[in-house]
């Protein structure tokens, strides 16, 4: 059985190195330091959000109808895991006015998120 490989360490709780490869095949095994894809440290939760938000190519409405949850729940899952990966979340200084007209027009978002998103709420 094959375990979720884990990134932080138990005791110290820093980032772990993998140090060993090994083919279970021809047995070769190679040492040395490996680097984890960031996504690696993403739970198991975050890792179906991602694969689902990837199929539906970042259509909010269609994630929203694939799990089966709001709009701001789907905001709130992407903004967890930007965080999650290291990346500083842009503050909201000024509303994309456009874009969420863009998004109103395509039917990603409804009219009572438009104006939430314009109140900047």
């Amino acid at each position: 059985m094959a375990y979720k490989v884990i990134t932080n360490c138990p005791v110290c709780s820093k980032t772990l190195k993998i140090t060993k490869l090994h083919c279970s095949h021809c047995n070769t095994t190679i040492e040395n330091e490996f680097e984890l894809s960031k996504l690696a440290s993403l739970s198991k939760d975050q890792l179906h959000f991602v694969e689902v938000f990837l199929t539906c190519r970042g259509n909010i409405k269609e994630v929203e109808k694939e799990l089966g949850i709001s709009y701001p729940t789907v905001r709130g899952k992407l903004s967890e895991i930007i965080t999650s990966l290291g990346y500083a979340e842009k503050k909201k200084s000024e509303v994309d006015e456009k874009k969420v007209v863009t998004m109103l027009e395509n039917g990603e978002i409804t009219p009572e998120e438009a104006i939430k998103l314009l109140k900047d709420e």
